[in-house]
């Protein structure tokens, strides 16, 4: 049961607490194959997102909060929810659902 995200249909992307991606599942390297897929693995989050999103992003990590917001993409309707995770009660990075 080691991979049970692997195929999930939501993407998940898994950031450490310095904003290095360091997980994603199926699902999240196609939706963001463009951009390089399951080869983001290891870049900063900041460096794919605009000003306002780093922003948020800079946010979260110091102060450990959730976001939460809908979109409409490509004709798609998505909840995005971003929040902390932690390892041993210590704050590890960040974890980003998307669901269609």
């Amino acid at each position: 049961m080691e991979n049970w995200a692997k195929e999930l249909p939501i993407a998940i992307t898994v950031s450490d607490k310095e904003g290095k991606i360091i997980e994603m599942n199926d699902k999240s390297a196609n939706t963001f194959q463009a951009y390089g897929g399951y080869e983001l693995i290891g870049k900063a989050l900041l460096a794919c997102h605009g000003e306002k999103a780093q922003n948020t992003i800079k946010s979260m990590m110091e102060n450990q909060n959730i976001n939460a917001y809908t979109i409409e993409k490509q004709g798609q309707k998505k909840l995005i929810y971003q929040m902390p995770w932690y390892e041993k009660g210590e704050f590890a990075g960040l974890v980003e659902l998307s669901i269609v």
